[in-house]
């Protein structure tokens, strides 16, 4: 069982520990040169400079247009750049999980639908990047709202993967158990808070929701690679 589960692993551990970290610390760079260079305005004030952490959601960086009225082409570009990468990344990522449980029928039919859900909200993060917010709302929305809700459904399915397997130690399935009630916790917000447009302080709570969840999101991808990484020196010294 574990002689393939060690070729497998060795194979596959740039995907599963290295790239992962690689593509959110680029992820994180260029929001925060794309916030850097965004040109101004906010929902309720086109007159705002600058980007605001509070009352600026991620998707103003990528409008072809800023609130303000200028050209929001270089922040869009580092938009779209960072997104498509993560997408991919996380495909890569989650295609390659379920081998790793093949010799646990039970786990691995999780696996699978995990990563089939994981497609989804990966093909969500690429599809957010590609649709400004100010030339298809609709179309972006949907595409925004479909990566929490489809991550929601894998964080749960890896969170019992993870618990019933020895593959990785259980506090990672903690860690995915907490991705999940966070990630359901502002699903729940996306369907019954009140819109942004409704009022400053709708805004500003959407705006920090929205930050701390994509946070929690960034470091439960690397909290499991320390997982993995534990895994490869586990099956190295075996």
């Amino acid at each position: 069982m574990f002689n393939s589960i060690n070729l497998q692993f060795l194979r596959n551990q740039f995907l599963l520990i290295f790239a992962p970290r690689i593509a959110v610390a680029i992820f994180i760079i260029l929001q925060i040169i794309g916030m850097w260079v965004y040109p101004g305005g906010t929902i309720h004030n086109e007159n705002a400079i600058g980007y605001s952490f509070t009352h600026n959601f991620f998707s103003d960086l990528g409008t072809y247009s800023a609130y303000n009225g200028e050209p929001n082409f270089l922040s869009m570009a580092l938009f779209i750049i960072s997104l498509t990468l993560v997408g991919v990344t996380f495909m890569s990522y989650y295609l390659a999980l379920p081998q790793f449980f093949k010799n646990e029928p039970v786990n691995y039919k999780l696996s699978i639908l995990g990563t089939i859900f994981a497609l989804g909200g990966s093909i969500g993060l690429i599809g957010t990047g590609l649709t400004p917010a100010d030339l298809v709302l609709d179309t972006h929305i949907f595409y925004a709202n479909s990566i929490f809700k489809c991550f929601m459904i894998t964080a749960l399915c890896y969170t019992i993967v993870i618990y019933r397997s020895e593959f990785l130690k259980r506090k990672y399935a903690l860690g995915y158990g907490f991705f999940f009630v966070m990630i359901a916790l502002y699903v729940g917000v996306l369907e019954l808070a009140p819109p942004p447009r409704s009022s400053q302080s709708a805004l500003v709570f959407q705006v920090i929701t929205q930050k701390a969840i994509v946070l929690v999101f960034c470091l439960s991808v690397v909290h499991q690679t320390f997982g993995f990484y534990e895994s490869r020196i586990k099956l190295k010294l075996d």
